[in-house]
């Protein structure tokens, strides 16, 4: 008797049905549950992805944290030394950090402008790595040399040799006047790391940055590479707390916390507008289940007359609600996740037939369609979806645990 109310569930999926209409509601749902699941593993995939190339392109590049004194200090050497003693610090290096204005050929960009020393950069640092004209070894004190990333070259139009102006946001008083403070600069290299870095910031010897910023033999400070960079903000408190200076720290949580908040509030948005897909598709199924209860009406009095009872009546139709949406789950799950998977060949696929790039790298970073299924995600996409069915059918199934045997039977 506990296993007639889904026996009978069952058997009203499989039952060829008169009412076309019925037919058509039921076919709605099942393929809106489908596609709804699909868009969804899909979609949050491709965003893990670009959230997993982001942060392994950019937290290459920039440093894991930042230790500033104020004033400016002379003894990075020793302020270098005394982070490195944390046994998670993986390197240390000095920097000075600004911004300016680059002109060439009648454009204009702004920059962040960061004076590193080279020969310890690569302690906290890849971009020696991603050059892809000239070196960062190249930058040599008194030069005036700089790096850029290969999107402000290309923004600028500019080759390796060419001269730069650099200006700052100060001025300078003379007797003609006053002007604002500018600097020729030789590019030497340019970078090209895939992430925003490529159009955001311009590098530069120490030594110059010291002249350009009028800081002497002082710098701002250091920056610091970390074994594990989720343990970095609490290493840096552990270090700040052991100096004896006053100092200001920063992680790579501060810095580009908001970008990476950005991606995530994004993601979220994305998910609960395609779980739009699915609650309608959980309207088709309520529609479908209050039409199977009216047209079945005779059939639960006759199932009542016979002894079941109105939680068992209830039951035939959260199975029958249930499956028919389970099934449209489970054909999403098993469309979407190759899908998802296999999403970067699909694309070049598509541009070996188009000829065509989907991905302009000089716009998006990427050349293709990164993805990252997490286990995690699907399973939330499953629960939900399977929520939101079971809710879909309660109210169908209680109305039709309310008919009343001798009120349907007096019409048949």
């Amino acid at each position: 008797m506990i296993k007639l109310p889904r026996f009978i569930g069952l058997r009203y999926i499989r039952a060829k049905r008169d009412n076309q209409f019925l037919s058509f509601v039921s076919g709605f749902s099942f393929i809106g549950m489908m596609l709804g699941v699909l868009a969804l593993v899909v979609v949050l995939s491709v965003m893990n992805g670009f959230d997993r190339e982001l942060k392994g392109r950019l937290l290459a590049v920039i440093p894991h944290g930042f230790i500033n004194t104020s004033p400016a200090t002379e003894d990075w050497q020793g302020l270098a030394t005394a982070a490195s003693e944390h046994p998670d610090v993986r390197g240390a290096a000095p920097f000075i950090e600004g911004f300016g204005l680059l002109s060439h050929r009648g454009v204009n960009m702004d920059v962040g402008l960061v004076a590193v020393a080279p020969e310890v950069e690569g302690q906290v640092s890849v971009i020696e790595q991603h050059m892809i004209a000239g070196r960062l070894a190249d930058l040599q004190a008194g030069e005036y040399g700089i790096v850029l990333g290969r999107i402000t070259a290309s923004r600028l139009r500019a080759n390796v040799g060419d001269k730069i102006t650099l200006t700052l946001p100060e001025v300078n008083i003379t007797p003609a006047g006053a002007f604002p403070r500018s600097k020729r600069f030789t590019l030497l290299g340019v970078f090209k790391v895939g992430a925003q870095v490529d159009q955001s910031l311009a590098i530069m010897h120490l030594a110059d940055g010291q002249k350009l910023f009028k800081l002497g033999n002082k710098v701002h400070g250091v920056r610091l590479a970390f074994n594990d960079i989720y343990q970095a903000e609490a290493g840096l408190k552990q270090i700040q707390a052991s100096l004896p200076m006053p100092t200001d720290i920063k992680s790579w949580a501060q810095t580009q916390g908001s970008l990476f908040q950005a991606m995530k509030m994004e993601k979220i948005m994305i998910a609960i507008m395609l779980f739009l897909i699915v609650a309608v598709a959980a309207f088709n199924v309520v529609t479908s289940l209050v039409l199977m209860v009216a047209d079945k009406r005779g059939d639960i009095a006759v199932l009542r007359t016979m002894g079941l009872t109105a939680g068992q009546v209830m039951a035939v139709f959260v199975t029958q609600g249930m499956v028919l949406g389970g099934m449209g789950i489970a054909l999403g799950l098993l469309l979407g996740l190759p899908l998802a998977y296999w999403i970067g060949d699909i694309s070049r696929f598509i541009e070996s037939l188009s000829g065509q790039q989907l991905f302009d790298p000089n716009i998006y970073f990427i050349a293709e369609l990164p993805s990252e299924l997490r286990p995690g995600d699907i399973a939330v996409v499953t629960l939900l979806a399977l929520l939101i069915t079971l809710l879909a059918t309660l109210y169908p199934a209680y109305r039709a645990s309310r008919i009343e045997p001798a009120e349907a039977l007096r019409y048949e």
